[in-house]
């Protein structure tokens, strides 16, 4: 078993999709025609993230306070070239970002929030 896609609706998705394409590296491929907008997201040959766009009429009641929820979605960097390309990237595109160590494994984390909920993690090895 892998992990096939994860599923993002957003009220903006071109801004998520540009965040997805100029910084994560990812590019936009083929996606059916759903009938609503939105856009498949790739990493190599597979799409990895599919961005829905949701309307203004999202009637969707507001989450409840310790609502059950996915938090994040990790990309995990293995290049050290890349991972200083990631972050050149987000300094010239002005995205904010955290970083953390995970405990005993000596990796570095970084988070940046996209929207409120939605957090893209990138991982890497310590260099």
């Amino acid at each position: 078993m892998q992990l096939d896609h994860v599923t993002l609706v957003a009220p903006d998705c071109d801004a998520f999709m540009r965040f997805f394409v100029d910084i994560a590296g990812m590019r936009v491929g083929p996606r059916p025609p759903f009938g609503v907008g939105g856009y498949w997201l790739y990493l190599g040959a597979r799409p990895a993230v599919h961005l829905i766009a949701s309307g203004a009429a999202d009637s969707r009641p507001a989450e409840r306070p310790g609502a059950t929820r996915i938090d994040h979605l990790a990309l995990r960097i293995d290049d050290k070239a890349e991972w200083r390309a990631l972050l050149e990237r987000l300094d010239c595109h002005g995205y904010a970002h955290q970083f953390a160590e995970v405990p005993l494994a000596r990796e570095l984390q970084l988070f940046v929030r996209l929207a409120p909920g939605v957090v893209v993690e990138f991982v890497t090895a310590q260099f």
